[in-house]
């Protein structure tokens, strides 16, 4: 008993301590300005140099031109950015906030700091069960000064019995969709999310009444293909085999270790690409879930990568416990499973040449996804397959807030989005890897210091 409140005891106390810090930075003026940075523009995914941002309360009031300098507030606390450089808040497109917590015995709100001290000041979530995740996000949005802001999304739409109980929600009559969509509208989640059980009958109802309430629908695919959830207007697919698995011509090897042959030049390929284009159906790959967690994750450089030590140890036992127990590999494919890896981030690189919003997200906390780092993982991933560092930005920012409906608020650094920013020391345009060079995080208009983030994630 006592190795588990001794722990808690401690962080309640730091928790205390920060939340006594930033009541402090809270009496300080509401102006804050960052002067002479450079900033990254998410529209035009270029640098913008000589720039001066003018935030007042959670809100850009003013971002100044090369040329035309702006009034600074006199009471203003100022950040000197010259020789640093400005992104928007990246932004995880596929993460779990109570899915696996179970397992893992660590709680949405033991690791949403770690999003945030990461740079990722918002997180939506894709499936867990409602009532808990509303939980956390209720918690996110008291704790500001360490907590991304949560956007959140229904369970599992799936068959009976869904494939993973704890998050899923059998529906396999059409016409108990709308009422299930308009209790999810009650829950206020912007996302509706069908999984790989899911008939083609009940997706589309899904769609059709998600869509009549303005939310978004996306999928992780299976019983209902990708060509016709496409063609009934799905928003958004998730993981690179939402994609995949519907590519491959007839007679192709189904096994997963030869996938890494399938040319993706092939007919149906191609046509798959052409069709997610001309309807702008999103594509969330989620590479790095499938390299550390389910086909790489016997490779030492994943499961031991620096990212994961700062992960809670209840959460780094769990995943040791799972690998050696559930995802035992043979050696012999490893050559076979590093080609597949390789051939998603081709696949992935080829929907965003054709066209189609490739966003960025990691499936954290899957086993060696840590949250909030596995972000700059997935980053490095898209970009080593061919993606410039510029567009991978712009996926995680720009691409990323439109598929939460917040592109008016989020996803740049620009007058009346929220000022939800980080402050970095060098290019991430010439080095994707400098988006882990933080100097400050900024969300919702309140400066957080990562390191002092760091310490509201439970270390024992």
């Amino acid at each position: 008993m006592r190795r588990v409140i001794l722990p808690r005891i401690r962080l309640t106390i730091a928790l205390a301590v920060l939340a006594a810090t930033w009541q402090l930075h809270a009496d300080e003026p509401t102006a804050l300005v960052i002067k002479d940075t450079t900033l990254f523009d998410s529209t035009s995914a270029s640098m913008l140099p000589n720039r001066t941002i003018v935030i007042e309360g959670d809100t850009i009031r003013a971002v100044s031109s090369q040329l035309e300098p702006i009034a600074i507030p006199q009471d203003a606390h100022t950040i000197d950015g010259s020789g640093k450089f400005v992104i928007p808040g990246l932004i995880d497109a596929h993460v779990h906030l109570v899915h696996l917590a179970h397992f893992i015995h660590v709680t949405g709100d033991e690791f949403l700091p770690m999003f945030l001290a990461a740079g990722v000041t918002s997180v939506r979530s894709t499936g867990d069960p409602i009532v808990a995740q509303v939980g956390v996000q209720h918690y996110a949005d008291k704790h500001p000064h360490f907590c991304p802001r949560v956007f959140t999304c229904s369970p599992l739409i799936d068959r009976e019995p869904p494939i993973h109980r704890d998050t899923g929600y059998a529906l396999t009559d059409p016409a108990k969709a709308p009422a299930f969509v308009n209790d999810m509208v009650r829950w206020k989640v912007t996302t509706l999310k069908i999984y790989a059980g899911t008939p083609r009958a009940v997706g589309q109802q899904i769609i059709a009444h998600g869509h009549k309430h303005g939310l978004k629908v996306t999928a992780h695919l299976g019983a209902y293909s990708a060509r016709d959830a496409a063609a009934d207007g799905i928003d958004c697919l998730e993981h690179i085999e939402s994609v995949f698995d519907f590519s491959r011509p007839p007679g192709f090897d189904r096994a997963r270790v030869n996938g890494g042959n399938l040319d993706l030049k092939n007919p149906q390929c191609q046509a798959l690409i052409e069709l997610l284009a001309r309807q702008k159906v999103a594509v969330d790959p989620t590479l790095v879930v499938f390299r550390n967690m389910l086909y790489l994750n016997d490779e030492q450089r994943y499961s031991e990568h620096p990212d994961v030590a700062l992960c809670p140890a209840r959460m780094r036992e769990y995943w040791n416990h799972y690998s050696h127990t559930y995802r035992r590999q043979d050696p012999k494919t490893l050559p076979q499973r590093r080609r597949l890896i390789a051939k998603y981030q081709e696949l992935a690189v080829a929907l965003h040449r054709a066209g189609v919003k490739v966003l960025v997200g990691t499936d954290a906390p899957e086993p060696f996804v840590p949250p909030g780092y596995s972000m700059h993982q997935e980053l490095e991933m898209l970009v080593e397959a061919g993606m410039t560092p510029a567009e991978a930005l712009r996926a995680a920012t720009a691409n990323n807030a439109r598929i939460l409906g917040q592109e008016k608020k989020l996803g740049r650094v620009a007058a009346g989005h929220v000022a939800d920013l980080v402050l970095l020391t060098a290019d991430p345009t010439k080095a994707i890897q400098n988006t882990r060079k933080i100097d400050t995080v900024i969300r919702g208009g309140i400066v957080c210091p990562p390191a002092e983030v760091l310490k509201a994630v439970p270390r024992e």
